[in-house]
């Protein structure tokens, strides 16, 4: 993310109790050995791929999403699929919440993540990105060449592509404007005619009695150490709808701002029926 979003803090979390460490400890531990395990799989089977199938990955981001799908077992985050994954050679995008929309969206679909260079770097989270095939980004229009050279091989070879179009993460209680920038891509000649585009819309509902809705937000300066411990912490788990949204076809649009606009209203539509019908909080 290139930008933070930045609304309202919210509540200081107390500290994890005793019993809250234990569940740390619990759940922690068995997320790491059910990463270390997809890894001891996954590596191998992309040293197969490589040679064999180029950018194409016929094998290894089945690995991903059962990995991820226990994780969230583990975490006991309750999942709720509707809609249905495209089969189109095509692009996703999904508002953004939290780092758990890596759990929770590798779970649903077997996608490919676009995200800024710097990632790649982060202790921890760059290895493992770059093992599940995670495309890095450089946010420099100097880079727009090589960047929308290097969507369009990927997406010809047949991986799904994620993205962020609100560029930040959020309370969850919003969806963001699209930024029509990212869009571009999608209309290269090359791609205009197959490329077909899925808007997908995540909600986090917070536990049962939890004194705020925004339990799983993960926004403004808030560390990702501390939110990664609240979370793990908590005696009861909430749940996550993930909303499959009918594919746009690039090619019945006349440019990326259109595209953008009917990405943006289907994800705002699904995120407002989800919170129970509601006006979206942006648009108060």
């Amino acid at each position: 993310m290139s930008m933070t979003w930045d609304g309202a803090p919210p509540p200081e979390a107390a500290p994890p109790g005793p019993r809250g460490w234990l569940r740390i400890a619990r759940r922690a531990t068995l997320i790491i050995v059910t990463i270390l395990l997809g890894l001891a799989l996954l590596l191998p089977l992309r040293l197969i791929e490589r040679p064999v199938f180029g950018l194409h990955r016929p094998w290894t981001p089945w690995i991903t999403q059962g990995v991820c799908r226990v994780c969230l077992i583990w975490m006991g985050l309750r999942f709720d699929l509707r809609g249905n994954p495209m089969r189109h050679r095509g692009a996703v995008v999904a508002n953004h919440s939290s780092w758990l929309d890596i759990f929770v969206l590798n779970a649903s679909d077997r996608v490919h993540f676009v995200s800024k260079s710097e990632v790649s770097s982060w202790p921890g989270i760059g290895p493992l990105a770059r093992a599940a095939g995670t495309l890095f980004i450089a946010r420099d229009p100097r880079q727009a060449r090589v960047q929308a050279q290097l969507f369009e091989e990927r997406l010809m070879a047949g991986q799904r592509l994620l993205f962020f179009p609100e560029g930040t993460s959020t309370d969850g209680l919003r969806v963001l404007p699209f930024k029509t920038t990212l869009f571009a891509p999608f209309l290269a000649p090359a791609l205009h005619d197959v490329l077909w585009v899925q808007p997908v819309t995540a909600v986090y509902h917070a536990p049962a009695g939890a004194a705020d809705a925004r339990t799983y937000g993960w926004w403004g300066d808030m560390s990702f150490g501390s939110h990664l411990l609240s979370t793990l912490s908590l005696p009861r788990q909430g749940r996550v709808e993930v909303v499959y949204h009918p594919a746009l076809r690039a090619v019945d649009f006349a440019d990326r701002k259109a595209l953008a606009a009917a990405a943006e209203a289907a994800v705002r539509s699904g995120h407002t029926l989800a919170v129970g019908g509601g006006r979206d909080p942006e648009d108060a």
